[in-house]
């Protein structure tokens, strides 16, 4: 059988499972999540998950970016390093990297078939749960000498909180999955914090007082110092451009006294660059610079720096193009259109938005609209290949609310080409965002266009 045979099988394998990222809000709120079944799958499997040192991510936004920068730290310092994120842009095996590249199709087909009897004995087990596994078992086969696990939803009970990690890190909280994670910032900032682990160190980034005091009081509870972004840990934008920024944080001196981490008053100062764009990446920079620091992964300054020079993390205010400008980003919430407004009005401050845009259903879309609406000349309304897509008529009722101009384009590879159409007119900006679904569409349609 040839190799992409196989890696479709493995794939319909894995979503004969029951999938809660394909799931309405409505089952998600219901689900019945626990970690019984990944310590049960772990044990069966031999506990891969303990074979080599471990940073946790969880939060709202920025945790990918901050996941990638920690894993870029690591290559650097000659670490053979693990990353596991989700959801994957164009290709499942996305959510499994090992020194910046995605396991191949042949590996993952052969981890399924490793996996299948020990998957037989664990009843009720999910899709999340089976490829979050295969993640820790992929990196002790291969050799993996440090690794960064992104929390999937929440923290307390997703099915990456079976370790132990060096460093729990907590970024930026807002709304987002309220029908699971709950309504205000305490209760979400309950449920990130579920990854605090006795006495392990936590990193924060910088927190509304709200869920701030929940971390807090969850890390005095488990015996956890806190080093807090912004407070412990300074950090400052020394200058940005399209072609990347500069920050300088606080490098201080990391020890550890009585057995416990502190961090040592100095004004030592480290400048680092990144190839992000925004001023919420300074912000997930100088968190995931704490991170690793923190960690006592062995690493070196100026380790952190080449890293972070060449971290790679795609559709995060990603410039395919500069003129006329396309924009490729993953913001979903109200909070992180926020911070895409005000990236698009420092490098982009005279050009307006024809906006490609769909949504999952369980998102504040109105929210999402009032903080764009005056960047946006037009909103392209389009809907993903996807089973919790919300309908075009929907969308096209609140844009309308919202007092925004729009046209419905459906499929996507419309979308993105009316959009360009538009733009080649008048040179606005073509910006797909709402949802990562629709993105990695525009992304593939993009590739396809322009190798033609």
């Amino acid at each position: 059988m040839d190799i992409e045979t196989r890696y479709n099988q493995a794939l319909d394998y894995l979503y004969s499972f029951v999938d809660y990222s394909l799931k309405h809000s409505s089952e998600l709120a219901k689900a019945d999540f626990n970690l019984d079944r990944m310590f049960a799958l772990m044990k069966s499997l031999g506990d891969p998950h303990t074979k080599y040192p471990i940073i946790h991510v969880a939060g709202t936004k920025g945790k990918g970016s901050t996941s990638a920068l920690c894993a870029a730290g690591l290559m650097a310092a000659g670490y053979k390093t693990g990353l596991y994120t989700s959801p994957h842009l164009l290709d499942y095996v996305e959510r499994i990297q090992i020194n910046g590249q995605p396991i191949s199709h042949e590996q993952l087909s052969d981890l399924v078939e490793e996996i299948k009897p020990h998957v037989a004995s664990v009843p009720f087990i999910t899709t999340f749960e089976i490829t979050t596994a295969l993640a820790f078992m992929a990196f002790a086969k291969y050799g993996v000498t440090a690794a960064v696990f992104e929390v999937g939803l929440g923290g307390r009970l997703d099915a990456t909180n079976v370790v132990t990690p060096r460093v729990s890190v907590i970024t930026s909280l807002s709304y987002d999955h309220t029908a699971v994670l709950g309504n205000t910032l305490a209760l979400i900032a309950g449920e990130k914090a579920g990854i605090i682990k006795e006495g392990v160190p936590v990193v924060s980034s910088p927190q509304q007082d709200e869920a701030l005091q929940v971390l807090l009081r969850v890390a005095s509870e488990r015996n956890s110092d806190v080093s807090l972004v912004g407070q412990d840990v300074g950090f400052e934008r020394v200058e940005s451009s399209l072609q990347g920024q500069k920050l300088t944080v606080d490098g201080g001196l990391w020890a550890v006294r009585d057995g416990r981490k502190s961090k040592v008053e100095s004004q030592s100062m480290v400048e680092l660059q990144i190839p992000l764009l925004g001023k919420h990446q300074i912000e997930n920079a100088a968190t995931a610079y704490a991170a690793l620091k923190t960690s006592e992964i062995p690493i070196t300054d100026e380790q952190i720096k080449t890293g972070f020079s060449q971290v790679q993390w795609r559709a995060r205010f990603e410039v395919a193009r500069v003129e006329p400008p396309v924009i490729f980003d993953s913001a979903h919430n109200q909070d992180s259109f926020e911070k895409l407004r005000e990236t698009l009005e420092e490098y982009f401050p005279d050009k307006k938005v024809y906006l490609i845009f769909g949504a999952s259903e369980d998102k504040n879309i109105p929210g999402m609209f009032a903080e764009m609406k005056a960047k946006i000349k037009k909103i392209i309304i389009t809907r993903a290949d996807h089973p919790r897509a919300l309908s075009v008529e929907q969308i096209q009722g609140l844009a309308e609310q919202a007092g925004a101009e729009f046209e419905a384009v459906v499929p996507v590879k419309d979308a993105l080409r009316r959009a360009l159409e538009l733009s080649s007119k008048d040179g606005s900006i073509v910006l797909s965002a709402g949802s990562m679904f629709v993105t990695a569409e525009v992304m593939r349609e993009w590739k396809l266009l322009t190798s033609l």
